[in-house]
């Protein structure tokens, strides 16, 4: 029964070690990498402003959130349905996408990187940098103080930053993808490949501490 134990423990540990050895690399650079720094919020300039609410008369059925925010020098609301967003002034009129010159004064006055140029992306990716957000948006690309390229994604009626993506995040992004076995969209922790080599993992943990404490196990 021990020789069994042991070359279960042995070959199933050879099997999976390649992945052991991602799981390991990975959790390793999550450890000593601050997902606040990774997600960019180092480049966001603090802001904060003033509404006077008084001037807010509007009757918004069927809203599900509804809250307040500024684009340049101007209120507006920003009204979440089961249909999708709104995004009115404080008037209760409809507002107009951004330019792409506000997308780059924004990306100047909101952060301390420097735009360069603007991307309209209306059309969704697997595994791209921008998962998750709503479209169309802007991709602005802008440069930090290090002369490196940083991707800021903004919400084309509101401005509000959605993502800031640099070298750093897509190193992040990748050593996710080989922790949950997920290489092409990166976001699925529920496959299939993945509850097999926990499981597998599992096996080969509690073989190895079978022959560790050298367990006697009988016939």
């Amino acid at each position: 029964m021990k020789s069994i134990v042991r070359n279960v423990h042995k070959y199933l540990s050879f099997s999976i070690s390649l992945q052991l050895l991602l799981w390991t690399v990975s959790g390793i650079y999550f450890a000593f990498n601050k997902i606040e720094m990774v997600r960019g919020e180092q480049y966001i300039l603090s802001q904060s402003y003033a509404v006077d609410l008084s001037q807010i008369n509007l009757n918004i059925p069927e809203a599900e959130n509804v809250r307040l925010s500024k684009r340049f020098n101007e209120e507006i609301i920003i009204i979440t349905k089961d249909i999708g967003k709104e995004y009115l002034d404080i008037k209760g009129n409809s507002l107009n996408k951004l330019s792409t010159d506000e997308a780059l004064k924004i990306v100047g006055n909101k952060t301390t990187l420097k735009p360069l140029n603007v991307e309209e992306i209306k059309m969704e990716k697997n595994g791209s940098e921008y998962r998750g957000r709503s479209l169309p948006l802007y991709k602005v690309t802008s440069k930090n103080k290090a002369n490196e390229k940083i991707n800021v994604y903004l919400n084309v009626f509101s401005g509000e930053i959605l993502a800031i993506r640099s070298t750093q995040w897509r190193i992040w992004d990748l050593m996710w993808g080989f922790h949950i076995i997920d290489w092409q969209e990166r976001d699925n922790i529920n496959n299939f490949l993945l509850k097999i080599f926990s499981i597998l993992a599992l096996i080969s943990s509690l073989t190895g501490l079978l022959l560790f404490f050298k367990v006697d196990i009988k016939k």
